[in-house]
Order: structure tokens, then C-alpha cells, then sequence
């Protein structure tokens, strides 16, 4: 299957319970305000921010450590008004290659840039997501010749809305602007590594992600290496 074969298969080599207003995700690291200016969400500079909607009232923000590194952190900001603040935060995974602004299928690089989030799915059943939530086994479990490490992988996913059709199932692998763009990019559950280009969390994590990310808030995830991003 195309998108699964995008987020973690093809190349792959290897390594790579709260709702709004609970206590946060084991794991998790909270800030009670956020630094510098809070009309913005630190460390995304202008050509990025530019990029987010301005009805947009939650971002994920992937912060890759650099432009060659597997290792990120993501931090989820909500608006209340114009003052961002960040609700938690986990350690994550990128592509084992690092970050690129054009990316292609099988490099093994995440894509920097602002996209939007509005499907999510997985193995396992609904945990009382707020996006559309796609459960089916047969569609998402990894192919067995990936091994044991990347069993639970799919377990939850949220597409990114990166060359895919916003809104369709995460496994539909319709890729607008053609295959050599890659595609079936997500967020999903950590494997210890790298990925293909998607980005790796806890599955305590994802649950929380799953649980908050409201349509009616419009989200968006910012995701990119700290130098581009800061751009």
C-alpha cells in the first residue's frame, strides 16, 4: 500500500489518555506560558508563520534538532485570543535522513513546511478522537516483512496533510501532486528511530493528540528542522 510504504516500509532499515483541560499525556513535559512574544509560537519565524491560517487555534509543532537528525521534540500550542501557549510537549522521531524543503519519495527526509491535520485512523479502536478517525486493521498494519520493531507502528495515525487529499482516510493513496513527491506522511506511534518522513511519538502521546485536536480549532502542524523553521 502506497502510504504505508511511505511512512515507514520502503527504505525502512530500522531505527526509527487526557482530553482538553486533563492532566497531559505520561511523558509529557508542560510549560505554564510561552517564551518571548505570546501573539507567536516561539522559534517559527516569519516565512513559516506567514503559512499558518489565521483561523488555526492549535499547532503542532515539530522542532527537529537539525537539518541531518532523526531527533525531534513536538510541542502542541492552542490560541486563546491572540496569545499562544503550549499545552505539552514529547520527545519524537523524524526521517532517519533528517529534514528537506523538497522532498521526495524515498529520501528518508520529513518535510519542512505548514500543513494541515484532518484525518487520523489506526489499528486499534477510536480512543475518542475529535478528527475523523478510519479503524481498520487490514489497512493499517505493517507489512510482516518489516519486522517486529515497526509492529505497532500504526497502531493510531493522524495524516499529515502533505500530497494527499484533505479529509480522505489516511491510507488513501491519492497523491496529488504525483508519486515522485512521496506522500503518506503521519504522525504515529514510535519505534525508537528514524522513519521515512513521517514523525514518531509515544503512544500516550498520541492518544492525547487524538483526543484534542479539534476540527472546529482547525490545526495544523508546523514541522521542520529549528534552523528552517526559525527562517
Amino acid at each position: 500500500m502506497a502510504c504505508l510504504s511511505g511512512c515507514g516500509g520502503a527504505g525502512s532499515g530500522a531505527p526509527g489518555t487526557a482530553g482538553p483541560g486533563a492532566e497531559p499525556a505520561h511523558g509529557a513535559t508542560v510549560s505554564s506560558a510561552p517564551s518571548g512574544d505570546p501573539t507567536r509560537i516561539p522559534g517559527v519565524g516569519d516565512r513559516l508563520y506567514r503559512r499558518i491560517p489565521a483561523d488555526a487555534g492549535q499547532v503542532v509543532t515539530v522542532y527537529g534538532q537539525n537539518r541531518k537528525s532523526a531527533d525531534s521534540t513536538v510541542v502542541l500550542y492552542t490560541r486563546t485570543g491572540t496569545t499562544w501557549r503550549p499545552a505539552a510537549s514529547w520527545p519524537a522521531h523524524n526521517g532517519r535522513k533528517g529534514w528537506t524543503t523538497d522532498h521526495r519519495m524515498g529520501d528518508q527526509r520529513s518535510p519542512v513546511g505548514v500543513y494541515t491535520l484532518s484525518a487520523a485512523g489506526g489499528v486499534l479502536d477510536d480512543p475518542g478522537s475529535k478528527l475523523p478517525y478510519d479503524q481498520d486493521e487490514d489497512a493499517y498494519t505493517p507489512p510482516a516483512a518489516w519486522g517486529g520493531t515497526h509492529e505497532h507502528d500504526f497502531d493510531y495515525v493522524i495524516a499529515i496533510d502533505y500530497n494527499r487529499v484533505k479529509g480522505t482516510p489516511p491510507h488513501d493513496g491519492t497523491l496529488p501532486w504525483g508519486a515522485a513527491k512521496g506522500g503518506g506522511i503521519w504522525l504515529h506511534l514510535d519505534h525508537g528511530g528514524g522513519t521515512s518522513a513521517c514523525v514518531g511519538l509515544s503512544k500516550d502521546a498520541m492518544r492525547y493528540l487524538l483526543r484534542t485536536l479539534d476540527p472546529a480549532r482547525h490545526p495544523v502542524i508546523v514541522m521542520g528542522d529549528r534552523r528552517e523553521l526559525d527562517a
